[in-house]
Order: C-alpha cells, then sequence, then structure tokens
C-alpha cells in the first residue's frame, strides 16, 4: 500500500491549493479526482463556466455598448448555444493545462478514480472495475458540492434542468423560468436576461441576497425589473409539470400557472459526501451533506482528517475555498499557519455584477456604531462617460467615532475588481481621509472611490485640532 504525507480528495480550488502548498513544504501529496479530468468543480460546472458564459454573453450581445448605441444594438444577430459552448471548451482546456502543469512543477501525484475511506487514514480507490489502496498521515476532503435535485422536480437534462445541465443545453429557450434567487439562480438569470431571453425567478422568500447591503440589493432590483425581468418572491413553485408540445407548467402556491420553454432549478447544493463511506472514518456529514469543522484549522472531529472548500459550509466561494485549503494543508503536515485576515470579498458575477468586503448598513446599525456613508455612481466619473454607463455605484461606510472604512458595496461594471482597493483599507485599518487625500488614476472607475471618500467626509468635517 502506497504512503502519503498528505491525501487531497478533490482537486477543486481548495484541493489543489491545499495539495501544491503541501508539495511546496517538501511533503509527499496524492489528489484523488473522480471526474474525467482535473479541476473539479470549479473549472467544470461552476466557477470557470459560469463566468465564462457571462463574458461571452456580454460579448455577442454587445452588452456594455448598449450605452451608445441603444437597447437593440448587438454584435452578433443570432446567437446559439454552440456560440457559448465554443469559448466555454476553449477556457476550461487552458485551465485544466495550467492546472496540470503546476501538479507536474511541484510533483504532486494525481489518479483518477473514486474515492471511499476504509479506516480514518485508509482510503479506497475504484476505477472502472479496478480498486486500491491507498494511506494517509493526513486527509484533506475537497469534494465540493453537487446541485440539489429533489424527487418532486421531474429533471430531463432539456427542459427541466439543474445548474450543471445548463452548460450542456443544445439550444437556447425563448423563455426561462429559474427556481431559486440564490447566488447560483440570479447569476444564471441575468446573464440569460442579458441574451435577451425572457427569465422570471421564483422564489418561496419574500428578499433575496440577504447577505448584500439593503440599498445595493434595491438598485439590483430596479435594474433587473427595469429590462423586464420577472421577480416572482414570495411564491413556491408547488407543481412541475413536463407538457406534450415540449413546454413546462409551473403552477405556483397562489394559483398562478406559468408556462415556459425551460426551468432551471437552482435552489441549493449538497456536499458531494455521499460515496465517501464516512463512518468507516468515524465522521459524519449533516442533512446537506457538509462537514463541520474548527473553522481556525479546518480539522473535522477526527484529528487526521481536514475538510475544506464548498463541503464545509458558507461562503461557499472558490477564493475562500483557496485560502481554505491552504490553511488545513500546512496545519496537516505541521506547519505554521497564521490567521487569515478578517475581510475577504465576496463577488456576485451577475449582470450588473455585484461585489461587498465588511459590513453592510443593516450589520452596522445592529452593533450600534455611528457612522456615515459616502457614494458614487459611475455616471459621475468620466470614465463611466468614455464607457457609456448609466448604472453602477460604490458605497462605502465609516465610522463616526473612528472614522475608519467598515464596509464597502459595489454594484456595477467592474464590480469584482474594484472591491479589492476596499479590501485592502479595511483590513489595514484605513480612514476615510485615505480615500480623501490620495490620488487615483484619471480617468479610471476606481476615481468612485475618490468621490464617495469625499462625500462620506463632507458630511463627516475634518478632524478637529488637539
Amino acid at each position: 500500500m502506497n504512503q502519503y504525507d498528505l491525501i487531497v480528495v478533490g482537486s477543486g480550488p481548495a484541493g489543489r491549493r491545499g495539495a501544491i502548498q503541501a508539495a511546496k513544504l517538501g511533503k509527499k501529496v496524492l489528489v484523488i479526482e473522480q471526474g474525467k479530468r482535473v479541476g473539479g468543480v470549479s473549472v467544470h460546472t461552476g466557477t470557470i463556466p459560469s463566468k465564462t458564459l457571462r463574458e461571452t454573453a456580454l460579448n455577442l450581445t454587445g452588452w456594455r455598448e448598449r450605452g451608445f448605441y441603444g437597447r437593440s444594438y448587438r454584435v452578433k444577430q443570432e446567437i446559439s448555444a454552440e456560440d457559448l459552448r465554443r469559448r466555454l471548451i476553449i477556457t476550461l482546456n487552458h485551465e485544466v493545462e495550467v492546472l496540470e502543469h503546476q501538479f507536474a512543477r511541484n510533483r504532486v501525484q494525481h489518479i483518477r478514480g473514486r474515492a471511499s475511506f476504509v479506516g480514518p487514514t485508509t482510503l479506497e480507490i475504484s476505477k472502472d472495475d479496478e480498486s486500491m489502496l491507498v494511506s494517509g498521515t493526513s486527509i484533506l476532503l475537497a469534494v465540493g458540492t453537487k446541485p440539489f435535485r429533489p424527487d418532486y422536480m421531474p429533471f430531463d437534462g432539456r427542459t427541466v434542468v439543474d445548474s450543471d445541465e445548463l452548460l450542456d443545453i443544445r439550444e437556447l429557450p425563448r423563455s426561462l423560468v429559474v427556481i431559486g434567487a440564490g447566488v447560483i439562480g440570479i447569476e444564471y438569470a441575468t446573464i440569460f436576461s442579458a441574451l435577451d431571453i425572457q427569465v422570471t425567478v421564483i422564489d418561496p422568500k419574500t428578499t433575496m441576497l440577504d447577505f448584500i447591503d439593503r440599498e445595493i440589493v434595491e438598485d439590483f432590483t430596479y435594474q433587473l425589473r427595469d429590462r423586464a425581468m420577472k421577480l416572482n418572491l414570495g411564491q413556491k413553485a408547488e407543481k412541475v409539470e413536463r407538457l406534450d408540445n415540449g413546454k413546462v407548467l409551473l403552477t405556483l402556491d397562489n394559483g398562478r400557472k406559468i408556462t415556459t420553454e425551460m426551468v432551471l432549478f437552482a435552489a441549493g447544493r449538497m456536499g458531494a459526501t455521499d460515496a465517501l463511506n464516512l463512518p468507516a472514518a468515524g465522521l459524519e456529514a449533516d442533512a446537506r451533506g457538509r462537514l463541520k469543522v474548527n473553522p481556525e484549522t479546518f480539522q473535522t472531529t477526527v484529528p487526521n482528517i481536514y475538510a475544506a472548500g464548498d463541503v464545509v459550509g458558507f461562503p461557499s466561494l472558490a477564493s475562500t475555498s483557496m485560502e481554505q485549503g491552504r490553511v488545513a494543508a500546512r496545519v496537516a503536515v505541521g506547519a505554521i499557519a497564521k490567521e487569515p485576515q478578517k475581510y475577504f470579498p465576496y463577488g456576485i458575477y451577475a449582470v450588473p455584477e455585484i461585489s461587498t468586503c465588511g459590513l453592510s448598513e443593516e450589520e452596522v446599525k445592529e452593533r450600534g456604531i455611528p457612522y456615515e456613508c459616502g457614494i458614487a455612481r459611475f455616471r459621475e466619473t468620466s470614465r463611466g462617460h468614455i464607457m457609456g454607463l448609466d448604472s453602477g455605484l460604490l458605497k462605502m461606510i465609516f465610522s463616526l467615532r473612528t472614522r475608519r472604512l467598515l464596509g464597502v458595496h459595489i454594484i456595477g461594471e467592474g464590480a469584482t475588481e474594484l472591491v479589492h482597493i476596499g479590501q485592502a483599507v479595511l483590513n489595514l485599518k484605513g480612514t476615510v481621509e485615505y480615500f480623501v487625500e490620495n490620488t487615483f488614476n484619471y480617468p479610471t472607475l476606481a476615481e468612485a472611490y475618490k468621490i464617495a471618500g469625499l462625500d462620506a467626509w463632507n458630511r463627516m468635517g475634518e478632524i478637529k485640532a488637539e
């Protein structure tokens, strides 16, 4: 039986970052991946495909130029599913090649197969009709998640699909109903809306994206409704039926009926732990297949077994998963692992983008912190004029007592890039004066930080001399 210092199950963001970190520390590492190619959910059905689909849709539709040329402007008049898939395949191949090269360069061994526990330190790897046993001093579970597929939903991979199956559709529908107003549902809903497809979103909750600052969500909601997206919040799809004419009929709990060409069910995901035989290792997953870990070390209830990434739950971001995997690997091989920075950015790759870091205005109120806000709209910047932007805003929240930045919230073009300036200032405990006294490139959207900083400073006033 082959012996390793660290065995990593899964090659997504957490798995690959953890494996490479351990290898750089001189450890013998094995990665087990059940997919046809390395990369995990992030590369093949999650983060990279959805963001590639978004970028392709915006480019082919000419979405970014419509501020100048009108809503009817399109770069390509007839856009097909094949148009979207062509760029997706190229991107995924590049991602896999980079990852395979990283493994080779760092001497990380990887094997294709399905892993299951035989004991706390031993795994069986099954592939086709063959199997083998491997042993690891430590084991890192980075298996990610899979779409939640309830029995009452008549999935067929064509007219009723989950978020994985959506990437393989052969024709773009004329109408789409998205069940679930979470991050995944909203991202796909807005991408298909940008393709000029009639989109309806259904969710039993009366609100959406509750972890995002309410002012940002209100602006986002206005933009979606302004382009004729239907948001049926506070309503539940009680029955979903495939019709003989190829369409789908949804009956809502208020009696309303909706007919559509396609339904995307995106109401949650499950930890992909069902095939791991967790009891053999002394582990147990929750009802959603997730594993409980120490949030500082990512150690499970079994001392030599660690878990990182989406399988441990919120925030379920590729970015945070990478850092979790790195920290877990360091702890697993006995290296020092520093506590991660307090504030990390959250990005929602909808159309328009949303990104946030730090406290929302609602959280600041709940904590009883006296505060002031500064807001800049992208149309106030010269770069915004050049780009033809008529929407988008940046909001910053400052403490009146310490003048420190408490949170930054952005909606609009480039939000997921711009947020990192705010993230740096947050973690370095910067104040409103940073934005007022520093120079930003002109013309850039980053200049919005200066505008928002001045907006808040004008209300807060100067620091009084002692």
